[in-house]
């Protein structure tokens, strides 16, 4: 499921506006730019501030909501687990052998 192709009722949506809080002095205090979107039936919120615009801060909280809410519905894959060949079990058995066969002649060689 993709954010874009989400719909939401304008019903299931709480809009909110603030002022913004951070750097940006008087030109971002002045007015309530800042937009809090809560959905109703998830309770999922998104927000935005980053623009002085707060047309652009509602479109950049409901995308944000939108993601969230596809993230959500998104149901991860169920694992499969796979075997080990015969092959490689018989591959990996010998390379061990050989290591310690490789071990064993170098701790013969210190003793004897």
């Amino acid at each position: 499921m993709n954010a874009n192709t989400i719909k939401i009722k304008k019903s299931d949506i709480e809009i909110e506006f603030y002022r913004s809080s951070g750097p940006g002095g008087q030109h971002k205090n002045k007015a309530a730019t800042a937009v809090r979107i809560k959905h109703i039936p998830t309770g999922i919120v998104a927000q935005a501030s980053e623009r002085r615009s707060q047309h652009m801060n509602r479109e950049t909280a409901m995308k944000r909501l939108k993601a969230a809410l596809a993230k959500r519905a998104l149901k991860p894959k169920k694992r499969i687990t796979t075997k080990i060949s015969e092959s490689q079990k018989r591959k990996r058995l010998e390379a061990k052998k050989k290591a310690a066969m490789k071990k064993a002649l170098r701790r013969m060689k210190k003793e004897g």
